[in-house]
């Protein structure tokens, strides 16, 4: 059997590097295993290599959707991070905490210790935020930095602001408002968890960092885990832990890894030829995420980075960043977030706006060469549902992945004002020195129905997949308020799974979170 660890981490991504940093800062030996490898490739660490990324690395799980129906039989691409680092060395490195509401909500379904002054001082700890307010984070670990203003941005804001959404700190748990963003990406280079967390701690002697190694499934002694089965260059090994399994591989690979454990629906796991260990029926339930639609303009009078993403502009800016860690490679693809109200008798935003002064060709999603704008809207509390379940038991063959986009009334009407609202802000004075035509959807479409169409026909995931393993005391839950999965001993799960209800917004820093608390719970149980 090998080391006998105290803690064995499955997944090495937003949540699983915070743990083992935190885990490790102690005598416990802490085994972290990977399914990706090292972060090589200069892109993951380039804050404008985000688009290149997205595309099928070796890096990225390259995971999609089935056939969506409301969607008109779309499959959505999925890309995850497979990689040290997870999805956090992937994504639009965007700074969200969430609402207030967010997390009050999860301590009124049952989750006692998760209500908003429980973990707003986790918020402060993990960030590294110079720039930021007097109550803001200075010293954690993760590195942030505001975009800097663009002309298109500042006019963008000011449109807000005509129509009453201010500029604040969208952050401190209110989130009505409008902001800069806020990028994980200090000193010119994206924090990703393995740059931010791991990196100061792999030296530890008691820390190891396993790579390129797929766990197949968690061994029990009873109901105790006690290790895991590895395979590694076509060797099966299984590693021991005296404490914890702790799995943090993410909204798609957490459930897939404890149904492929005998953990899960008993119909689920025999239909997929799994022998049931522990019927638990939630797990791979409660899917939720971000749909969005993508509203375009041609623009005039600056600069966007259409033009300054080719020919000598470009040498320009690889010539900043090499040699000042600043310029157009540094940033984030949103430069302005806004977070707006559809309807008055709402108690808080439900609409997230990220604004980019770029456009995508919509055949090739390369930039395209004129100037552009686009504005993204998304709900930021779906009410539509769906799942993750295996269909077989080999480990490498991915789960079934069911969104149900737009599948609620509810979710459709949203994402419909959504649009109406960024036409709204873009037909204002301070952005007519800017605007020329609308690109998509087009003046042509003008009615709700011929809105919901063009989100049905060509929107697409924000990457925020959650809720797989939520948290709770009901029949549907997996984890407890601890984390510790229901009916089980010595395995936990800790990562965006376990959110009951998704948060309000990008979920990289609310995950961040997540681990930070969970460190300190699993060493006071452990006390």
């Amino acid at each position: 059997m090998g080391v006998n660890y105290d803690y064995i981490i499955v997944g090495a991504g937003s949540a699983g590097c915070v743990l083992a940093e935190r885990l490790s800062q102690g005598s416990e030996r802490v085994l972290l295993i990977e399914a990706g490898g090292r972060p090589m490739h200069p892109m993951l660490h380039i804050p404008a290599g985000y688009s290149y990324n997205l595309g099928p690395r070796p890096y990225n799980w390259g995971y999609e959707t089935e056939a969506e129906p409301v969607l008109g039989g779309r499959k959505i691409k999925w890309p995850r991070g497979k990689v040290l680092g997870g999805s956090s060395a992937i994504n639009g490195m965007i700074n969200v905490i969430g609402q207030r509401e967010d997390y009050d909500h999860w301590r009124q379904l049952g989750n006692e210790g998760w209500a908003w002054d429980d973990v707003s001082p986790y918020f402060r700890r993990l960030e590294r935020f110079p720039e930021g307010g007097a109550d803001r984070g200075k010293t954690g670990r993760l590195g942030i930095t505001p975009m800097a203003p663009h002309p298109i941005s500042e006019a963008f804001i000011g449109a807000l602001d005509s129509l009453g959404t201010k500029l604040t700190d969208t952050n401190s748990g209110d989130q009505e408002g409008c902001t800069y963003v806020e990028s994980t990406v200090f000193k010119g280079v994206r924090q990703s968890t393995a740059k931010a967390y791991l990196e100061p701690a792999r030296k530890r002697p008691n820390l190891s960092i396993m790579t390129d190694a797929l766990v197949e499934r968690i061994v029990f002694d009873g109901n105790r885990a006690t290790g895991v089965v590895v395979r590694r260059d076509d060797r099966v090994e299984t590693v021991a832990t005296k404490g914890e399994v702790i799995v943090s591989a993410g909204a798609v690979n957490s459930p897939q890894l404890l149904e492929l454990s005998g953990i899960g629906h008993s119909e689920t796991l025999v239909a997929a030829g799994i022998k049931v260990f522990h019927d638990l029926a939630g797990v791979g339930e409660n899917l939720q995420d971000h749909y969005a639609a993508f509203v375009s303009y041609r623009v005039a009078g600056a600069k966007t980075v259409n033009e300054l993403s080719r020919g000598l502009p470009l040498v320009g800016q690889v010539l900043r960043f090499a040699f000042l860690r600043k310029g157009l490679l540094t940033s984030a693809p949103a430069h302005v977030l806004a977070y707006i109200r559809t309807r008055s008798n709402l108690a808080s935003p439900d609409i997230q706006l990220a604004m980019m002064p770029a456009t995508l060709d919509p055949q090739t999603n390369a930039l395209e060469r004129e100037a552009g704008m686009t504005c993204v809207a998304y709900q930021l509390r779906p009410d539509s549902r769906g799942s993750i379940h295996v269909t077989s038991a080999d480990p490498s063959k991915p789960p079934r992945i069911i969104a149900n986009y737009l599948k609620e009334a509810g979710d459709q009407q949203t994402i419909v004002e959504g649009i109406k609202a960024i036409r709204t802000i873009i037909g204002q004075p301070p952005l007519d020195p800017f605007r020329r035509q609308e690109l998509t959807p087009g003046a042509a479409r003008q009615s709700d129905a011929d809105l919901l169409a063009f989100a049905r026909e060509t929107g697409s995931t924000l990457y925020h997949p959650a809720g797989t393993c939520k948290m709770g005391n009901d029949d549907a839950a997996v984890v407890d308020a601890r984390l510790r999965v229901r009916g089980l001993r010595n395995l936990r799960v800790v990562d965006a799974s376990v959110m009951p209800v998704i948060i309000s917004g990008n979920t990289n820093t609310p995950t961040i979170m997540i681990a930070e608390k969970a460190a300190d719970m699993i060493l006071a149980d452990a006390r």
